[in-house]
């Protein structure tokens, strides 16, 4: 081939093609940190060659499995700097034993605005309603975005932050609750925090409220008695009043996951039901006989005579102590049994 020169010509890249060893290619891959690309690239040259691809067939192809490389790396790192109790998505969670959470209610917090609006989210209910399960779904979830999550326990952080506060470290402790772009705390009232719990929550809370950063936590306490888990009912107030502002609270109820199998509902029938004594409040202690019967379902015409006088004793004795704890709490606990 001939090419016209003039004066305006700018030379362009060597028609040359340039020969590279191994060992040169193996220093390039690596100075531009293409780790997966250096291990793939020969097999995908064969099969190239051997399927007459074309050139842009095959960059577009090996670029295309570089990203998803990185981004599967990038989902591995966060997940392990996540510190999840245990791995759940949202698909294995069991909406049919809530009877008013539904999976599309969770739409927000399972996309990209959930993070870039700066939403929160408390997760409440008794133990075993998959409080934790889910705030480690939509936690995921929020990876799967793109976006760095921590999970810790609200014992956890009190204590962290606590002890940094003392040795007067506090604000450098602060960002490993406020640097992630979302935070679960779980297990709120659980367990006994020491008399700052308020004053240290409050300055995560407030710091991530301000950056619109969002915030999940799980409790198995009403917000009106955040003010004596935390032992100061201001700042518990002020606590909440920052998490709800751009966030929501929602109720998981329905039977326990983990002792679902037991049929517990069905041994263990409501307070209501129990209580043969009428009146306003359901007595503090059930009476004896009901519970006896409840748990054990005896017919006493088919009971041995030890038998009965077995139930007759345990009978007395869940009177006793029924009694005694009855007349200790009038007594101010002066009275002891002898």
């Amino acid at each position: 081939m001939t090419s016209k020169n003039t004066s305006n010509h700018n030379p362009g890249p060597s028609s040359k093609m340039p020969q590279l060893s191994e060992g040169q290619l193996e220093l390039l891959f690596r100075r531009l940190n293409l780790a997966h690309t250096r291990r793939i690239y020969q097999d995908l040259a064969d099969r190239a060659e051997k399927e007459n691809w074309s050139y842009r067939d095959f960059l577009a192809l090996l670029l295309a499995e570089e990203v998803a490389h990185r981004k599967q790396t990038r989902l591995q790192r966060f997940t392990r700097k996540a510190h999840f109790p245990f791995f759940k998505t949202i698909d294995e969670f069991d909406f049919s034993l809530q009877t008013t959470l539904r999976q599309s209610l969770l739409g927000s917090y399972l996309g990209l605005e959930f993070v870039t609006a700066g939403r929160s989210l408390i997760l409440y209910g008794k133990t075993g309603r998959g409080k934790t399960h889910l705030a480690v779904a939509i936690g995921y979830r929020a990876i799967q975005n793109g976006f760095e999550t921590f999970c810790t326990t609200a014992a956890e952080l009190v204590e962290d932050l606590s002890n940094a506060s003392k040795k007067g470290r506090l604000q450098e402790s602060l960002l490993t609750y406020t640097h992630p772009h979302v935070l679960l705390v779980d297990e709120v009232g659980y367990l006994t925090y020491g008399p700052d719990a308020a004053n240290v929550l409050f300055h995560v809370v407030n710091d991530r409220h301000l950056r619109k950063r969002p915030m999940i936590f799980t409790t198995n306490k009403p917000l009106s008695e955040w003010g004596k888990v935390l032992h100061d009912e201001d700042l518990a107030a002020a606590i909440l009043d920052r998490i709800l502002e751009r966030g929501r609270l929602i109720h998981l109820d329905g039977p326990s996951g983990r002792t679902r199998h037991l049929n517990l509902e069905e041994v263990l029938p409501a307070a209501a039901e129990r209580a043969r004594i009428s009146g306003i409040r359901v007595p503090e202690f059930p009476e004896p006989t009901s519970t006896i019967g409840n748990y054990f379902p005896i017919d006493p015409s088919n009971v041995s005579h030890n038998g009965r006088k077995m139930l007759n004793r345990a009978s007395g004795r869940a009177w006793c102590a029924r009694w005694y704890a009855l007349d200790a709490r009038n007594t101010g606990g002066n009275h002891s049994p002898r």
